[in-house]
């Protein structure tokens, strides 16, 4: 329903351009072994909110080819930055930590995700007003990839070291849950397109978006919750 609301919205109010937001899952999982999916690769959604996705990605397609409307369409590898939906693996982890609470990973932790820091998504979108060709679909990643568990382990690190604890009583607290059911394990990105027709690349690494983002939520406890 929000991606419908939009889009009569943008057919009944035409702006210059419309910048919707998808995501690498419409690709469903990348296999090893296997190349990166690039901007006409299949769509093989394998969750409900991939296949929503999805769905999206081809309702907007569908109101341009029929109304005529500026679309483009970017599809994002994982973002992560401050005041993120507290559900969400990073921020979760950092609530956690900082409450001295167990972290729970799925599986072994072993699922592999691109990370983009927020600021450099933004970038990314303006970028795509100011280079972007309407009609297209782009791949937006950060080349930034790590396990969940490598990412977890990083979070109590950085804590450790920030707070003066030791870091191994902060990773005692990492706890391996059963798995999910549809997990992928692993979501991949070809985003030279992206990259060569805008000059667009990332400018924060993972190890100072991570430390940015903890900074964030050390500075701001009482907008832990804030589900954005």
């Amino acid at each position: 329903n929000g991606t419908y609301s939009l889009l009569e919205t943008q057919r009944r109010y035409p702006t210059k351009i419309f910048v919707h937001i998808s995501t690498d899952e419409v690709y469903g999982e990348t296999l090893t072994g296997t190349s990166a999916p690039i901007e006409n690769s299949a769509l093989n959604p394998s969750n409900p909110y991939s296949v929503s996705k999805a769905a999206a990605d081809m309702m907007v397609k569908a109101y341009s080819r029929t109304y005529g409307l500026n679309f483009i369409t970017l599809r994002l590898c994982n973002n992560y930055g401050p005041s993120q939906y507290p559900e969400k693996l990073i921020p979760l982890m950092i609530k956690n930590i900082i409450s001295n609470k167990k972290l729970p990973i799925y599986g072994k932790g072993d699922q592999i995700r691109d990370w983009l820091y927020v600021e450099d998504t933004a970038n990314a979108i303006l970028k795509t007003l100011e280079k972007g060709q309407i009609g297209k679909i782009y791949n937006v990643g950060a080349q930034q990839k790590f396990t969940n568990l490598e990412v977890v382990r990083t979070l109590c690190k950085l804590y450790s070291k920030i707070t003066l604890t030791d870091p191994k009583i902060i990773e005692n607290l990492i706890e391996f849950v059963k798995d999910r059911p549809g997990h992928d394990y692993r979501y991949d990105l070809n985003d030279n397109l992206f990259r060569n027709q805008t000059g667009w690349k990332p400018n924060v690494s993972f190890n100072q978006g991570i430390e940015k983002t903890l900074d964030w939520y050390i500075a701001n406890p009482l907008q832990q919750n804030n589900e954005i």
